[in-house]
């Protein structure tokens, strides 16, 4: 319940993300035997929730959040900067998550930008992530994997705007959608970071979770909400100044942020003295 409504006061025109995280955490969370770790592997363009999304979880989890040392964030780009490391890599990684599970079964597992991760490295892990009671004496059912990622965001956004243009509400499109053409665009896409992944080939991949592109009344949600946080009353005009220092596409409809709400709060400080 608590995750419910985190998610309804802070992700904005994600329904499909929210649904979907929501019933994958329940149902895992609810279950005293869960067979493998749940494994989340969230697709969209930037600025549309998914570092959010996994923040909120990981609190759901472990309250201090990002900060609490049973939270393991790596970013593809600072941990694993080079590709003639890569043997290096996968066993810094399987130790790293051996320990961390040891010490809290537990523990969550974010991984950034996984269409910077060198092909081949995400495998390395994959035995953590499969049908099985435990790997060398430990157990890793309870853990929590995901993936944030750009890969898709193309397929995700033609698929938006399809819907658009056909005169169907956002809200109308479902999972069963996106979901199949998301695990073969990114299975097949050398820059995923799962290219022909054997965690896709095993279906060891829980979820894949489309973030839509947001539209503008979306991006005036997340100013609004940034006002809030910030302990200014919400002034509408604000909102539209700042709404329309965005970008957004296709160039001639303009229907979706190029950016999402990733800028809304540097382009607010601009706006502070009002």
């Amino acid at each position: 319940a608590a995750l419910k409504v985190q998610l309804n006061a802070k992700l904005f025109g994600q329904h499909l993300a929210k649904d979907v995280v929501l019933k994958a955490v329940m149902g895992f969370s609810n279950n005293p035997s869960p067979k493998k770790p749940l494994v989340l592997s969230l697709h969209g363009w930037a600025g549309t929730g998914k570092n959010f999304l996994s923040q909120i979880l990981a609190e759901h989890v472990h309250p201090a959040g990002l900060r609490s040392k049973f939270v393991h964030l790596f970013l593809a780009t600072l941990h694993f900067p080079h590709h003639d490391q890569l043997r290096v890599y996968k066993e810094q990684l399987q130790n790293w998550i051996r320990g961390n599970v040891s010490a809290c079964p537990r523990s969550v597992f974010i991984f950034d930008e996984m269409d910077k991760m060198h092909p081949g490295l995400i495998d390395a892990i994959k035995p953590f992530l499969d049908y099985y009671e435990q790997v060398d004496g430990v157990s890793y059912t309870q853990a929590i994997f995901i993936f944030l990622s750009n890969a898709g965001g193309d397929l995700i956004n033609k698929a938006a705007l399809d819907f658009w243009t056909s005169g169907k509400r956002r809200e109308e499109i479902q999972l069963k959608d996106l979901e199949p053409m998301l695990s073969v665009g990114v299975f097949n896409n050398k820059n995923s970071g799962l290219w022909h992944s054997s965690l896709i080939d095993r279906n060891l991949i829980d979820y894949f979770v489309p973030f839509l592109p947001l539209e503008h009344r979306h991006v005036k949600m997340c100013i609004r909400a940034e006002m809030t946080a910030r302990g200014y009353a919400v002034n509408e005009q604000v909102v539209q100044a700042v709404a329309d220092e965005m970008t957004f596409f296709p160039k001639e409809q303009k229907i979706y942020s190029d950016k999402g709400c990733k800028t809304v709060q540097a382009k607010l400080d601009i706006h502070e003295d009002v």
